[in-house]
């Protein structure tokens, strides 16, 4: 538990993540949407995917070439879920939050092929 507990509160010292947390509490998103929201190169969402993912907080799933991500579900552990129970409490009223559900809107309105040559000019 006490190894669980620290991976968690590591996964969640990080403005990224955190970010990516609540775009993923909408639901179910995709790397390069992620990637749109958060404004970083691909590898370092990654990165942060991964941290999220090892920490059990979020959880994944391949169709074709694409990689899609959602929050850790009801059978994520306790420690997991009481975490993003209060990420989500604690950032729902933020300004930046709000912002991002904002972009979040746009990029979700443009298809992923777009979104992933869009990026790969940056």
């Amino acid at each position: 538990m006490m190894n669980e507990t620290v991976s968690i509160a590591k996964a969640l010292s990080d403005k990224a993540r955190l970010r990516a947390i609540m775009a993923l509490s909408g639901g179910e998103l995709c790397v390069c949407q992620i990637v749109g929201l958060l404004g970083l190169a691909p590898s370092t969402v990654s990165r942060h995917l991964g941290v999220l993912h090892q920490a059990g907080l979020i959880s994944s799933r391949k169709d074709g070439r694409w990689v899609y991500f959602r929050l850790a579900g009801p059978d994520a552990s306790p420690p997991a879920r009481k975490a993003l129970r209060w990420v989500r409490e604690a950032l729902a009223g933020d300004s930046s939050v709000t912002k991002d559900l904002l972009s979040l809107k746009r990029i979700t309105g443009v298809s992923k092929e777009e979104l992933c040559r869009t990026q790969a000019k940056k």
